[in-house]
C-alpha cells in the first residue's frame, strides 16, 4: 500500500468513529441489493464512504481502455457538471492511475508536498488536501477491475490504514454488486435480443405459410376441375391452421406448453366464418398439452370439422358442430359432434382410407399415440379423441 507517513491526530472518538465505519459497511452491504440502477448505486455508494470517512468529497472512476483515463462515473459533493464528465489519468503517475494498474491502495495526506504522484487539476481545483484511492474490482482478477473508489478532503488532519480497510471493504462490496449488475444487464439484453430474433423468425414463418395458403388459394379460385379445387381448398386450411398454432405457441408464457383451451377457441372462430349457415360452437377446459402435439390435435380438429361441415349437412342446411375438449384423469380428450346425417352404417376409419381426410386424420393420431373413436349417437357423427396431454422426455 502506498502510504504517506504522516503523525495521524488520536480522534478522542475513535472508537464511535469506527463503529461508525462498521455500521456503514454493513448498511452499504444492504444497499447494493436494494438498487435497482448502476446510477443509484453508485450515488448511494459515494455517498456512504464520504459519511464513513467524515470527508465531502467522494467518486468513483470507470477505466475507460478506449481512452485509456478515468471517468467519473458517481460522485458525493461535487459540483455540477463533474459526474460523467470530469476524468483522471490513468497512469502511474496518478494516485488513482496507480492504484488502478498495481491494486495497491494510494493514500495521500498532504497532497501539497506530494513528490510520489501529480496532484489532479479536479483536486487542485477543489482544494482537496488529502486522498485516498482503493482498486474496484469484480472478481478478483486484475483484468476484471472496474476502476477506483476515492475519497477526498480539503480540511486538516489526516486518513489512515483503518480508513484504507473500511474504503477496500466498500470497493469490494461495490465491485461485486456492480459485476452483478452487468451480468444481468448482459442477461437482459441476450434476452431482449433472442426475443427479437424470435419475433423476426416468427413474422417470417407467417408470411411463408402466409404465401402459401395464398398461393393455394389462388390456384383454387382458377381450376376449373371441382376435385382439384376442393383439393387446393383443403390444403390451404390446413396451412392455415399449421400457422395458427404456430403463432399461438410462440405469443404463450411458454414454448414447451400450450394451452389448448383458447387455441381451439380460436381454431373454431376461424372456421365459422367460412361455414354459412351452420354454428361452430367449441367448449374448451384448460389443458396443457406439450408443443409438439398442438400442432396434430388443430390438424385432426381441422379435418373432423371441415368434414363435418362437407358431409354432415345439405348446402344451405343449418346446423351445429361441437367441439369440447376436457381431461379425464391423465388423458386429454377431444370431441367433435355433429347433429347431421350422420355416418354411414358400414362405416369403418381404416376402410376409408381412399379418403385423403381421413389418411391425414390417422397419420395424426399415430403420430400423437392417440386414440380415434367412433361414439354411437342418436343423431349426427361423433369423434373422440384420446391422448397422453404431455410428451414423456
Amino acid at each position: 500500500m502506498e502510504i504517506e507517513h504522516a503523525t495521524r491526530v488520536p480522534r478522542r472518538d475513535e472508537l464511535a468513529y469506527r463503529l461508525k465505519q462498521q455500521k456503514l459497511l454493513a448498511e452499504f452491504g444492504r444497499r447494493t441489493f436494494q438498487a435497482g440502477d448502476i446510477i443509484s448505486l453508485l450515488q448511494g455508494a459515494t455517498e456512504l464512504c464520504a459519511r464513513g470517512l467524515e470527508a465531502p468529497y467522494c467518486k468513483i472512476l470507470e477505466y475507460r481502455a478506449e481512452t485509456d483515463d478515468l471517468l467519473m462515473r458517481g460522485g458525493w459533493g461535487w459540483g455540477p457538471g463533474e459526474v460523467g464528465v470530469a476524468t483522471l489519468g490513468a497512469d502511474l503517475e496518478s494516485p488513482a492511475g496507480f492504484a488502478f494498474h498495481t491494486g495497491e491502495a494510494v493514500l495521500s495526506n498532504h497532497l501539497e508536498d506530494e513528490t510520489r504522484f501529480r496532484t489532479p487539476k479536479l483536486l487542485a481545483d477543489y482544494g482537496v488536501r488529502r486522498a485516498v484511492n482503493v482498486l474496484i474490482d469484480r472478481g478478483g482478477r486484475k483484468q476484471k477491475a472496474y476502476g477506483v473508489l476515492e475519497v477526498d478532503s480539503p480540511d486538516p488532519g489526516d486518513f489512515d490504514a483503518s480508513d484504507v480497510d473500511f474504503l477496500s471493504g466498500c470497493a469490494r462490496i461495490l465491485g461485486a454488486a456492480i459485476e452483478r449488475m452487468e451480468s444481468d444487464r448482459h442477461l437482459k439484453e441476450a434476452l431482449e435480443t433472442q426475443g427479437m430474433l424470435t419475433r423476426e423468425m416468427n413474422h417470417r414463418v407467417k408470411n411463408s405459410l402466409g404465401v402459401v395458403g395464398g398461393l393455394l388459394r389462388v390456384n383454387a379460385n382458377v381450376v376449373t376441375d371441382p376435385k382439384a379445387k376442393a383439393a387446393l381448398v383443403d390444403a390451404e386450411a390446413r396451412i392455415m391452421t399449421i400457422a395458427r398454432v404456430h403463432d399461438h405457441l410462440w405469443k404463450g408464457a411458454s414454448v414447451t406448453e400450450v394451452d389448448l383451451s383458447p387455441f381451439l377457441d380460436d381454431l373454431c372462430s376461424q372456421l365459422g366464418f367460412a361455414t354459412a349457415g351452420l354454428e361452430i360452437q367449441c367448449r374448451a377446459d384448460h389443458v396443457v398439452v406439450s408443443a409438439d402435439k398442438a400442432i396434430p390435435v388443430g390438424l385432426i380438429v381441422n379435418e373432423l370439422v371441415t368434414n363435418a361441415v362437407k358431409y354432415a349437412y345439405d348446402e344451405g342446411e343449418p346446423g351445429e358442430i361441437q367441439v369440447s375438449l376436457w381431461k379425464d384423469g391423465g388423458k386429454a380428450l377431444v370431441r367433435v359432434r355433429d347433429g347431421g346425417h350422420g355416418l354411414p352404417a358400414s362405416f369403418d376409419l381404416e376402410a376409408s382410407r381412399k379418403s385423403f381426410g381421413i389418411r391425414v386424420i390417422l397419420s395424426l393420431v399415430r403420430q400423437l399415440e392417440a386414440e380415434l373413436t367412433i361414439e354411437s349417437v342418436a343423431k349426427g357423427a361423433s369423434f373422440l379423441l384420446s391422448f397422453d396431454p404431455i410428451t414423456e422426455s
